[in-house]
């Protein structure tokens, strides 16, 4: 197995009780950086506004592009593993697209795709699919920076001051299952999801996955 990402333990980060009630822990990523030239991102139609963004100001340095969670299939090299970004509106909104820092490992042998989705809130982690999944190809390769993955949805009613999550993950089986990369994240303290393929659970951390949500704000 390829495995050119390197597996980093977080347990200081995690809740311990919870830690000992399920026996998971997120996995983060460590990449060495593939280029210290930095692109900017795909532009954004200018008619779509920002519902939620935790992306740096420069176009050139959006998100940490060698320090990352694990997104791991459960056809992959890696055992599964998936995550997902919080985010509140503001406002009543409808969201349109989301984009994210999610990226692919080049040597891992799996499909360069993943599926993004919209969810629902249920006790601090997703709940009910509201939109997707849409699957992304030809994400950017691990160490890199500032392109995003860019799914669009039919536009999905979301109330302000209310939870929401984007999530990021792949078909149990078939094609796509193999697929293993990262989400980069950015220095912030909040709540963020994980999931090894049997339901989500919330974890506090100090790593939030990278990403943004636009969409119209009547």
């Amino acid at each position: 197995m390829k495995r050119a990402l390197q597996l980093v333990c977080l347990l200081a980060l995690c809740n311990l009780t919870l830690l000992a009630q399920t026996g998971q822990s997120p996995r983060a990523v460590h990449t060495t950086e593939k280029s210290a030239i930095h692109v900017p991102p795909q532009e954004a139609a200018v008619a779509l506004k920002n519902i939620y963004s935790n992306l740096g100001s420069s176009k050139t340095d959006l998100y940490n592009d060698n320090d990352s969670w694990l997104e791991a299939g459960p056809d992959s090299a890696y055992s599964t593993q998936f995550i997902a970004m919080a985010f509140t509106p503001k406002s009543n909104s409808h969201v349109s697209q989301v984009r994210v820092a999610v990226q692919h490992d080049e040597t891992s042998g799996g499909a360069n795709q993943v599926n993004l989705s919209i969810y629902g809130d249920t006790n601090g982690a997703p709940g009910t699919l509201l939109a997707g999944p849409v699957t992304v190809k030809n994400l950017p390769g691990t160490g890199t920076c500032c392109l995003l993955a860019v799914a669009n949805f039919p536009p999905v009613a979301v109330t302000g001051g209310s939870q929401y999550w984007v999530v990021a993950d792949t078909p149990l089986s078939g094609t796509g299952s193999d697929f293993a990369g990262a989400w980069d994240f950015i220095s912030k303290e909040v709540w963020y999801g994980v999931s090894t393929g049997s339901g989500w659970l919330p974890f506090p951390g100090i790593w939030e996955p990278a990403g943004e949500v636009l969409g119209t704000i009547p």
